[in-house]
């Protein structure tokens, strides 16, 4: 029983040095953002106007904020107007309702409500990571609710998504 558990010490312990000589120690950046602070100091981030043939009107304010805040938790950028650092601008191109399962009375079980929005990224200090994308989320809901009663909910989970979407793509750098 010593014997084994000798061996076990030894060849944990030979795991550890070839670990720390190997250089395999796991680092975390605790705000997931890869922003080099010393050359990056400023962001102007743009309204977000509905381009969409379905418009919410809420969901302009909904997405702008959601966008701000994740910025402000997640960087230590200064949000500026004017020329800045970094720019984002864009519009919300997609609001649309469409039906996804059907039962068997042949009318529609869940509905998917899904966003879209086209997001230009502009790096003023480096042009190569400059971005001009669209992105899309959705929701299901059961279609026995009338969209009134969830959409705000599904409009604030949907944007959440978007926004560490947008995040990662943009000043997570990954």
């Amino acid at each position: 029983m010593t014997r084994i558990l000798s061996y076990i010490c030894r060849c944990v312990f030979m795991l550890l040095t070839v670990s720390l000589l190997t250089g395999c120690i796991p680092s975390y950046k605790l705000n997931g953002s890869a922003i080099n602070y010393d050359i990056y100091k400023t962001i102007n981030i743009s309204e977000f106007p509905i381009r969409a043939a379905l418009v919410y009107p809420p969901l302009q304010q909904t997405f702008e904020n959601e966008l701000m805040d994740n910025i402000t938790r997640q960087t230590r950028l200064q949000e500026i107007d004017g020329n800045a650092d970094l720019e984002m601008s864009g519009e919300i191109t997609g609001y649309s309702l469409s039906p996804q399962a059907v039962g068997t009375d042949a009318y529609a079980t869940e509905t998917r409500l899904t966003i879209t929005v086209r997001v230009k990224y502009t790096d003023t200090k480096n042009p190569a990571n400059d971005l001009d994308q669209s992105f899309s989320a959705y929701r299901q809901f059961s279609s026995s609710l009338m969209l009134i009663d969830v959409q705000d909910d599904l409009c604030k989970e949907i944007c959440e998504e978007l926004v560490d979407l947008i995040f990662n793509a943009t000043l997570g750098n990954w």
